[in-house]
């Protein structure tokens, strides 16, 4: 097939999937992180890319159930057996009753939505997965919260005290534009005499 017959049968199949006379090819939607989840930096896609690994334990690429268990239990919030199939159902597109990297990274759209109730299990998981449980551990996990307030109200004082600067050039840079201007008074008063 030339190059030219192999651009025209592309650009037809385009146009009869555009027209809905033919069907695009089943593996044609490949999912990418990036530019599906904009609203998250590679860094935070790829640290929940490696807590998805970490609990895909068969590494079929899906949290299954037992999986799901496994990880709320590991992050100090275990769930019911309910539970954890109300957590599934909740992101869970394809129906497939497992959550792919596509559906948990959901999970934490939903999180910064607001849209997941702070005592339902995906509430606790995307709450309790901003905390670095392996660093942190999960005793360790409790005082987090204590820490991220004491972190916050250092930054408040850091930019009081910055702001605090602030004030004071200005303060001097005004007294040092007076004196100037009062030296060139004086200056003048003597260059007149």
């Amino acid at each position: 097939m030339s190059a030219d017959n192999e651009l025209t049968a592309k650009l037809q199949r385009r146009l009869n999937i555009n027209e809905g006379d033919e069907e695009p090819s089943p593996h044609s939607n490949v999912f990418n992180p990036y530019t599906e989840f904009k609203e998250f930096s590679r860094k935070q896609i790829k640290d929940y890319e490696k807590m998805f690994k970490t609990y895909d334990v068969d590494k079929n690429n899906l949290i299954d159930l037992p999986e799901l268990k496994l990880m709320m239990e590991k992050l100090g919030a275990p769930q019911t057996h309910l539970g954890l199939k109300n957590m599934i159902k909740e992101v869970d597109e394809d129906n497939d009753g497992a959550i792919s990297l596509r559906e948990f990274l959901l999970i934490f759209r939903k999180a910064a939505a607001g849209e997941l109730h702070e005592d339902s299990g995906l509430g606790q998981l995307a709450e309790l997965a901003e905390i670095d449980v392996d660093k942190e551990g999960v005793k360790g996990a409790r005082d987090f919260f204590s820490a991220k307030i004491e972190e916050q109200s250092k930054g408040a004082k850091f930019e009081a005290e910055i702001k605090a600067e602030l004030e004071e050039k200005k303060r001097e840079a005004e007294e040092r534009k007076i004196r100037r201007q009062a030296f060139k008074e004086k200056q003048a008063a003597f260059m007149s005499a």
